[in-house]
């Protein structure tokens, strides 16, 4: 009887654990994007540089949030999710070798 409420217990405890969510590789922080966020006063210029349709608005909001740097980026210039994801993703990779 003791093994069976034991079971019921950790079934239970299962079910009310939180879910866990899969995240793409588009949108998983990486190591890259941590250096990012954590330096974004000092990246956002870059970012500027890059993308200079950007405002000054729209980098304080982005806040080193790679999802919203693309967003706005395809707000700002009339492109597709994916080719503004195709340019950020381009762009890492040039501010991963720096």
């Amino acid at each position: 009887m003791r093994s069976i409420l034991l079971v019921l217990a950790l079934g239970v405890g299962v079910l009310n654990a939180a879910p866990v969510v899969a995240q793409t590789g588009t949108t998983a922080p990486s190591s890259t994007w941590e250096k990012i966020r954590g330096a974004w006063h000092d990246t956002k210029g870059v970012v500027k540089e890059q993308w200079g349709k950007l405002t000054d608005d729209d980098l304080m909001e982005i806040e080193g949030r790679r999802d919203q740097l693309v967003g706005k980026i395809q707000t700002r210039y009339g492109i597709s999710h994916e080719e503004a994801e195709a340019q950020v993703s381009g762009w890492e990779r040039h501010y991963k070798s720096m």
